[in-house]
């Protein structure tokens, strides 16, 4: 299951992992945010234990979307080593996500 990121979490959750972290920013009014939220789940099942899979909800955790520039959603923004490697705006195939994770392993 994909974890819930928040701006107090995110440093210790994304920032610091030693593992490759994807991130879904997201809203609940998003309608293409919904066709993407399955897939993150999916995706965070078939990569747990190699690489850190979350979501942010950027109505009640705006700070670091606006830090890594999120305007439109949803994103899925991938870190490795605290830094963004890789950026998805609007709804992708799984395939997608996963080959950004992949290549990173």
């Amino acid at each position: 299951m994909a974890l819930t990121i928040t701006d107090a979490t995110f440093e210790e959750v994304v920032l610091k992992s030693s593992q490759p972290v994807l991130v879904d920013f997201w809203a609940a009014w998003c309608g293409p945010c919904r066709m993407v939220g399955p897939v993150i789940e999916e995706i965070a099942t078939e990569f747990e234990g190699k690489a850190v899979v979350g979501k942010v909800d950027v109505d009640a955790n705006q700070e670091f979307a606006a830090k890594y520039g999120v305007r439109n959603i949803p994103t899925v923004l991938v870190f490795q080593n605290g830094e963004v490697v890789g950026r998805q705006v609007g709804v992708a195939p799984k395939q997608t996500y996963a080959d950004s994770l992949t290549a990173l392993l």
